[in-house]
């Protein structure tokens, strides 16, 4: 059998990044507010795995589980989702870094890189500029352009 030309295009459901980005909103500001590193040590290894094995999400099963009892319904579009799992993350990693510093005592550190990440999310939300995004389609010009691919 002949494969086809064109494979089915990558699908991203823009609900479910509307609900990751609340959940990291809603988790970090309690984690900081409540100075709690553990809330933010799991969040951000919840993000940093959904990030590197995409189908053990726990936030993707969170969504799957809560989404619809909040009123979201999928919202598929034909988009390549490796550039969201980058700043997925690269927001994961902030995260645990912030929990990082809030175990070693240095909260001012710990609290500018949550607030970091939530106003990076926020913004997301608001005007849906995807900052980790941008990071990934400047790096990967940057590889194109160094490495010719």
């Amino acid at each position: 059998m002949i494969a086809s030309a064109s494979p089915l295009p990558a699908q991203t459901d823009l609900s479910a990044l509307k609900f990751n980005a609340w959940l990291v909103v809603v988790v970090t500001a309690l984690a900081l507010l409540s100075r709690l590193p553990a809330l933010t040590l799991g969040l951000g290894a919840a993000m940093l795995l959904g990030a590197l094995i995409p189908q053990r999400s726990v936030l993707r099963a969170a969504y799957r589980m809560l989404g619809p009892r909040v009123g979201l319904t999928p919202d598929v579009v034909a988009e390549d989702p490796r550039a969201h799992h980058f700043a997925q993350g690269v927001g994961g990693s902030f995260l645990l870094a912030s929990g990082l510093l809030s175990l070693s005592g240095l909260w001012v550190a710990a609290t500018v890189l949550g607030l970091t990440v939530m106003a990076l999310a926020l913004l997301n939300l608001s005007q849906k500029i995807c900052v980790g995004c941008l990071m990934y389609f400047q790096f990967r010009r940057l590889r194109y352009a160094l490495l010719g691919r």
